[in-house]
């Protein structure tokens, strides 16, 4: 890994990736706030008018605890869109923008291995992740104590948002082996960018149509079953692991065409 690639790197997208955050955090806020058993009776009374609506982002569960309500609200829609944008940001930003402005072609002549350059973009790539989704969770944790002191299960939200993470690194790691491997690097982000964004609608689609659940489980997205990593299920756990495996595959790709391919530049 270069180190000082991989600082510059980072606080280049660093104002993206902190706006990200500071969008989910202030709609978790809101989310927080309407747990308040007061103001969430409307939000059932909605929810039991319309339920297809509901079922179409991904909302369609009755919330008990203020945990269960966070993952209702959050983890089925805003959250996974937010990583499918920080995905193809990422991809475009490492990958296809400096194929396009003439910059990697410094970076290549550079004394340094491309081996090691494509790790550290694939580090950075892992580092922006984890950082937009601890501030998600340390938002999430911040208002839940500021609004509902002792309410929230902190542990089934550590495990919430250690799934969210692998199914973050799992996205990036599909945009970014996508724009690795196309002589285009620009198409290979909207090829990876299709690809999530349909993975996504299945899953949307099978909570909606009836009939449709297996269309849902084709999806890899589906992997990922934040409500039982809350509650340590077993099963929930294997899903997850198996998505951390196909992200690192998809990265250890990602390195081997980057160090292989001609880029024109």
């Amino acid at each position: 890994m270069i180190g000082p690639l991989f600082v510059r790197s980072l606080r280049s997208i660093a104002p993206v990736l902190l706006a990200l955050a500071a969008i989910a955090v202030m709609y978790a806020a809101s989310i927080v706030y309407l747990y308040d058993p007061a103001v969430s009776e409307s939000l059932v009374a909605m929810q039991e008018a319309m339920p297809e609506l509901f079922a179409a982002f991904n909302m369609a569960n009755v919330a008990s605890t203020l945990l269960d309500f966070l993952i209702n609200y959050l983890y089925g829609f805003l959250f996974t869109v937010l990583l499918i944008v920080l995905a193809v940001y990422l991809a475009w930003r490492l990958v296809a923008g400096p194929v396009k402005d003439g910059s990697l072609a410094w970076l290549l002549a550079a004394p340094r291995s491309r081996g090691a350059l494509a790790l550290t973009l694939v580090v950075t790539e892992v580092a922006a992740v984890a950082l937009v989704v601890a501030l998600c969770w340390l938002g999430e944790a911040v208002c839940a104590e500021a609004l509902f002191p002792g309410e929230l299960d902190h542990a089934g939200l550590a495990r919430a948002n250690g799934g969210l993470f692998v199914l973050g690194l799992f996205a990036a790691a599909v945009c970014l082996a996508s724009a690795c491997a196309f002589q285009r690097p620009g198409l290979g982000v909207a090829v990876g960018a299709g690809f999530c964004v349909l993975c996504f609608l299945m899953g949307l689609a099978g909570s909606a149509g009836e009939g449709l659940a297996w269309l849902a489980d084709l999806s890899p997205f589906a992997r990922f079953d934040a409500y039982g990593l809350a509650a340590g299920d077993g099963d929930a756990a294997v899903g997850v692991t198996g998505l951390a495996v196909a992200a690192l595959g998809l990265n250890g790709l990602a390195v081997a065409v980057f160090a292989r391919r001609d880029f024109s530049l």
